[in-house]
């Protein structure tokens, strides 16, 4: 209840406590079972690098191909919505962004995260955010929440976690906010595989 108040209040991207978010064993849980849930065996997902190191593994270990879309300083490490739909062929489940990235540090503007959000509605593609670096961006620059964009909350699997924000690395507290059918998926991996996130490190988060 207390992250579907905040995602509120600072996104206005409202998710059901109860049906559409899933606490898990850090951003790490969310991120592995998340990918194990939609993906199939040669379903292709389309992610930015460089990117953060557990990506790819986890896109593998789900039995999909990653396909890369280069990202560089010239650009401020900003994902090129021309270079993505290029990279989008039949297969293509999925796209998944690391924004704000590790290790860029890059953000994503408004103009290419909303370019985005219209290649995902296009092409009908599910997109994972993983945003828990949301409240470490600085200077000029503010954070959106992917699944807030229009249209786009229906087709967003967003991770999170404390690890970051609060200074809680270890405590292993994350989530996964999702429509409800596809956090149901996510769910009955996650009560086979880990059960639940330690009750003390969830009372502290």
């Amino acid at each position: 209840r207390a992250l579907a108040r905040n995602l509120e209040r600072l996104y206005g991207v409202g998710y059901d406590p109860e049906r559409e978010i899933l606490v898990t064993v850090g951003a790490s849980e969310a991120l592995a079972i998340a990918l194990a849930a939609i993906l199939d065996p040669g379903d292709e997902v389309v992610l930015h690098e460089p990117s953060y190191v557990a990506y790819v593994p986890g896109i593998v270990f789900a039995g999909a191909t990653p396909v890369f879309v280069s990202t560089s300083a010239d650009d401020a490490w900003e994902l090129d919505a021309a270079a993505l739909e290029r990279a989008i062929t039949p297969r293509t489940k999925a796209i998944f962004l690391g924004y704000p990235c590790n290790p860029t540090g890059a953000v994503l503007s408004p103009e290419k995260i909303r370019a985005v959000a219209d290649i995902a509605a296009r092409h009908d593609l599910l997109v994972v955010s993983d945003e828990i670096y949301d409240r470490l961006v600085y200077g000029g620059h503010r954070h959106e929440a992917f699944s807030a964009l229009p249209g786009m909350r229906d087709r967003t699997i967003l991770l999170g976690g404390f690890s970051k924000a609060y200074a809680m690395t270890g405590w292993r507290v994350g989530y996964a906010c999702a429509p409800r059918d596809l956090l149901e998926g996510i769910l009955k991996i996650h009560q086979y595989q880990i059960m639940s996130a330690p009750t003390t490190a969830q009372d502290a988060a």
